[in-house]
């Protein structure tokens, strides 16, 4: 039954920092804001299997955020279990999402294939979340819609997206709904940063009744100075012990800021010229969104790198696409860097990397992002001597290095700087999309400083409009 008045149910995103997934109902309609996929500890896991709490087709629309998989990786089950309706997002999020998605299920069939083979799953047989078709079939429902521009949602529920500076595409949501009265609820999805080197910094904040903002940096700031001096530290003393540098990063954003990093250090003389492999299909699908968009200079890129030739190239840039040579490049001896995805460790090529040179105390691992708990990257970065990957414990002796610093997610104070843009103040702000302790400080500080209500919803918690 509809109910009197709107309602908003945190369906994840609430307490952690995965599982993007706002529910908005209305007296006329029903709207999920993000779609994403749980990830890190076993309990959030299982969670992405668990029956959607609404019936999938009683859902008008959905909106996404950006592109990454913590807010669209769960579509593809949604449209697999019965979702028939529209999903709005802005360009650049629909064509990476169409490279993302189709991704996603082709990984996690592969999964499932490696451990029937090893006979290393609990579940005989393992099976994937949704296939690689399944994910085909959630991307053709992407309709690309422009920042700035009001469109309907659903009945009664305006929207519009305006830039959030995180990744390319990467978007806030701001929902009108018809009254009356007239009530607005505005989602920050993920914010980017000023200091981003690619993109243009977020827009300000919209004004809303309801803002829902991002908090996984609630609790620190960002060290941009000396984490790139870390990266040239570590890549050069690896070069000269004759190691590996592998570097986990998100295939999407996290791998451009990375190579446009690596480029300027080798320019500038800080880092030899060595060889640098990216070894992710989608990564590279991605890569290639990115440079026809700083080619053609679209509006989220920084103008001053439009005309700079390839920037996001360091020199040896080299492209693995085929299976075999990534095995190939896993047998390689060093100096060289890696990149590849997944960047949290929780699948994909970068796994065989690791098993390949964790053990080898010549190489390095470095750790360019956020490592949600319960990852295998959480477990190297609080320094776990032994990591379990591809059903065997893996020794590590290699160097573990920490440059989170370079996430491309706003810090506690840039969150502040966000939210104070705003026009006007919001009946309430909702910290979400952060571990406990990093959304309640943001809370605290967001009522302290703004002097604004604020609060840290809970897991299924309904909130009343």
């Amino acid at each position: 039954m509809a109910p009197s008045a709107p309602t908003l149910r945190f369906l994840g995103a609430a307490g952690t920092v995965t599982g993007s997934r706002f529910l908005l109902t209305t007296p006329q309609a029903r709207v999920l804001v993000d779609c994403g996929l749980f990830q890190g500890e076993k309990a959030l896991r299982l969670r992405n299997w668990e029956p959607f709490p609404v019936h999938p087709e009683s859902l008008h629309a959905v909106l996404l955020s950006h592109a990454h998989i913590d807010h669209c990786g769960y579509l593809p089950a949604l449209v697999r279990a019965g979702f028939r309706g529209p999903v709005y997002a802005t360009r650049g999020t629909a064509e990476l999402a169409r490279i993302v998605l189709p991704d996603s299920g082709r990984l996690q069939e592969e999964d499932a294939s490696f451990a029937n083979r090893e006979g290393y799953s609990k579940h005989v047989p393992a099976l994937p979340l949704y296939t690689e078709e399944d994910a085909l079939a959630a991307a053709a429902r992407i309709e690309p819609i422009e920042t700035g521009h009001d469109f309907e949602v659903a009945p009664g529920v305006r929207g519009c997206f305006s830039r959030a500076g995180h990744i390319l595409g990467a978007a806030s949501v701001s929902l009108t709904l018809a009254g009356p009265p007239e009530r607005r609820i505005a989602f920050s999805g993920d914010i980017g940063r000023p200091a981003h080197p690619l993109l243009r910094g977020p827009e300000p904040a919209p004004a809303a009744d309801w803002l829902l903002v991002e908090s996984t940096y609630g609790d620190r700031t960002h060290d941009d100075v000396h984490v790139v001096d870390a990266l040239a530290s570590a890549v050069s003393e690896t070069a000269r012990r004759g190691g590996v540098v592998v570097i986990p990063a998100f295939a999407v954003d996290r791998t451009e800021v990375v190579l446009f990093q690596l480029r300027a250090l080798a320019e500038a003389g800080r880092i030899p010229r060595l060889p640098v492999f990216v070894d992710s299909p989608m990564a590279l699908a991605a890569l290639r969104v990115y440079r026809r968009a700083l080619t053609e200079g679209w509006d989220e890129v920084r103008p001053e790198l439009r005309g700079r030739g390839d920037v996001l190239d360091p020199g040896e840039l080299q492209e693995i696409r085929d299976a075999r040579d990534s095995r190939a490049l896993c047998e390689a001896a060093g100096p060289f860097v890696v990149i590849s995805a997944s960047g949290m460790a929780t699948g994909g090529r970068v796994l065989h990397h690791l098993v390949e040179r964790l053990p080898d105390p010549r190489n390095s691992v470095l750790l360019a992002g956020y490592q949600v708990r319960g990852t295998r990257g959480h477990r190297l970065l609080r320094g776990e001597r032994a990591v379990k990957m591809l059903g065997r414990y893996v020794p590590v002796r290699a160097e573990v290095r920490d440059l989170s610093a370079f996430s491309v997610h706003a810090d506690a104070n840039e969150l502040l700087g966000w939210l104070a843009s705003a026009p006007s103040a919001p009946r309430c702000a909702f910290a979400v999309h952060g571990e406990l302790e990093a959304a309640a400080t943001l809370a605290r500080r967001i009522d302290r400083e703004l002097g604004w209500a604020a609060a840290v919803p809970g897991d299924g918690e309904v909130v009343r409009l």
